[in-house]
């Protein structure tokens, strides 16, 4: 039997309002259900035409278990009706027609497909996260919409959205909001700034809710997998004596780990989590959350030029995403280690990737789907020109365009691989010398 949900009442106005306009900005709270049931009942509907329903997800993990969840409450093994694919990994057959992807995935299906010609509807989830790759698959999408796709549909989908703006970009799409189920959570900040070692702060933390007589699961958030490590170290006398299972669960983990991290357990579970358990994914279990305020977010080096990830405060809407972990099927608390006034002075939201990420390997993308003048690209949030002016200048240095903005022999070549131009630059001389493997290296080190 499928639980009901609190969208369940409003997925018929979801298709009819689709089926009207062509575009939809689906603005639904935290546990309303919206990234397991609307894009069922969109392929159920049969808005898409015959032709696949895809789903873009901010992350594997999120698009991998999202994908399972919806294959599990139709009673079909993962890879019928129901698969995903992120890099590297592909679960689907010749029956597949609903298909969860990371959003870098769909960006290379374009370049490959100019028209999309499988896809009848594509949703874009959480997009409130700005991800850079998210950004463009918008823009191509309505580029696509206003060129040779007029039939293709779009939805637009996010718990914390800003929908005017997205909504105008769709052309003046329709608006819908669903509340969700989120149950009481006790919100708790530090009274004085702690200055040891983060995993001595959650392994404290952990040892105040099992003194206080934790029935239920735990969710840590860390920044990465080396605090992950430390925390684990220092938590495990703790779990030891109250019998908690410690499970570490962040993007490079095998399936295998992170299944074990987000499955139902018999016992209880003290799970140490980088931010892909802040949206999208639900934790059955979790009654408390200890949050640490960090995260590891993604910028560039002006002395390299390459993508980087610092430990950085995290906003306020990931700070409420994370304590509503919380909430999602009972009441439960969330343990800040920071203060109320470190919270009250942190921005509302991220600033999107857009505007603070090198813009390279995006413009290469853009000039692959046939585009000479970025300026003339209609983007979502345009970035800034002199960023923008920086890409396209490393990109005729590299040899990937010409003057006129046209790609180049070498600049098809290094669209093949999902890397950065620089570093597919660095592999295709190394291949031309006959040096390939060492180039791989390189490619790694940089």
């Amino acid at each position: 039997m499928i639980t009901p949900l609190p969208i369940d009442p409003f997925l018929p106005q979801v298709l009819e309002r689709l089926h009207a306009s062509g575009s939809l900005v689906l603005q639904a709270e935290p546990g309303a259900g919206k990234t397991t049931r609307v894009p069922w009942a969109l392929l159920e509907g049969g808005l898409a035409g015959g032709r696949d329903v895809l789903v873009l997800q901010p992350r594997r993990l999120a698009a991998r278990l999202a994908a399972r969840r919806v294959a599990q409450e139709r009673g079909e093994r993962l890879g019928e009706t129901v698969g995903y694919q992120v890099r590297f990994e592909e679960v689907a057959g010749p029956k597949t027609r609903l298909r969860f992807m990371t959003e870098g995935v769909l960006t290379r299906r374009l370049l490959a497909d100019a028209r999309l010609a499988d896809a009848g509807i594509v949703v874009l989830d959480e997009f409130h996260e700005r991800h850079l790759d998210g950004d463009l698959a918008l823009a191509l999408l309505r580029r696509l919409q206003r060129t040779s796709r007029p039939d293709l549909k779009v939805v637009v989908m996010s718990a914390t959205l800003d929908t005017a703006p997205v909504a105008e970009f769709l052309g003046g799409a329709p608006v819908l909001s669903v509340p969700g189920r989120r149950f009481e959570v006790e919100l708790e900040h530090q009274k004085l700034p702690d200055t040891r070692p983060l995993e001595l702060q959650v392994s404290s933390a952990v040892r105040r809710l099992v003194d206080e007589g934790l029935d239920g699961d735990v969710l840590v958030f860390l920044p990465g997998a080396a605090e992950i490590r430390r925390a684990r170290e220092a938590c495990e006398p703790i779990a030891g004596k109250a019998g908690l299972l410690v499970t570490p669960l962040h993007g490079e983990l095998p399936a295998e780990e992170q299944d074990l991290a987000v499955r139902p357990s018999e016992r209880r579970k003290l799970i140490l989590s980088t931010n892909v358990a802040e949206t999208s994914v639900t934790i059955e279990g979790v009654v408390a959350v200890v949050d640490s305020g960090l995260a590891r977010i993604a910028g560039h080096s002006a002395w390299s030029g390459m993508p980087t990830l610092q430990v950085a405060r995290v906003s306020k809407a990931s700070a409420v995403q994370r304590a509503g972990r919380a909430g999602r099927v009972r009441a439960g608390r969330c343990l800040r280690l920071y203060s109320r006034h470190d919270f009250d002075t942190r921005p509302e939201h991220e600033a999107p990737e857009i505007r603070r990420l090198d813009l390279a390997e995006t413009a290469l993308v853009i000039h692959g789907a046939g585009v000479a003048k970025l300026s003339e690209f209609d983007w979502f949030e345009a970035p800034n020109s002199q960023a923008l002016g920086a890409a396209e200048e490393l990109l005729q240095r590299l040899g990937a365009t010409d003057g006129a903005g046209r790609l180049t022999e070498t600049g098809r070549r290094m669209l093949r691989f999902p890397l950065h131009p620089r570093q597919a630059r660095l592999l295709i001389e190394a291949e031309a010398r006959g040096r390939g493997a060492d180039g791989c290296l390189l490619a790694a080190l940089v």
